[in-house]
């Protein structure tokens, strides 16, 4: 018995490392592919080793507005999520 609960814990514990490591995966990966999409839509003058005023604007925004489209997914994610919980409850019943 006490072998099994042991095996449990270290069975959450993976579980919980494998979903942190997921979670950092995800980020990084959010965070390239905004990195990479506004340097490319807003730098073009590589004349200089500083951004210019309208390439710091553009990337200013372009972040932003990355940014706020990923938290609005997260919502809608976690909205839709709590709509199929709730569903399967109700068809337990």
């Amino acid at each position: 018995m006490f072998n099994n609960n042991y095996g449990q814990s270290y069975q959450e514990q993976r579980m919980q490392q494998l979903m942190e490591q997921k979670q950092m995966r995800d980020f990084m990966r959010m965070y390239s592919t905004l990195v990479a999409r506004c340097f490319n839509d807003c730098v073009d003058d590589f004349t200089s080793n500083k951004l210019s005023d309208r390439e710091l604007s553009c990337t200013s925004r372009c972040a932003l507005k990355n940014m706020k489209l990923n938290e609005r997914v997260g919502q809608r994610f976690a909205e839709e999520s709590a709509k199929l919980m709730e569903d399967q409850a109700k068809m337990a019943q």
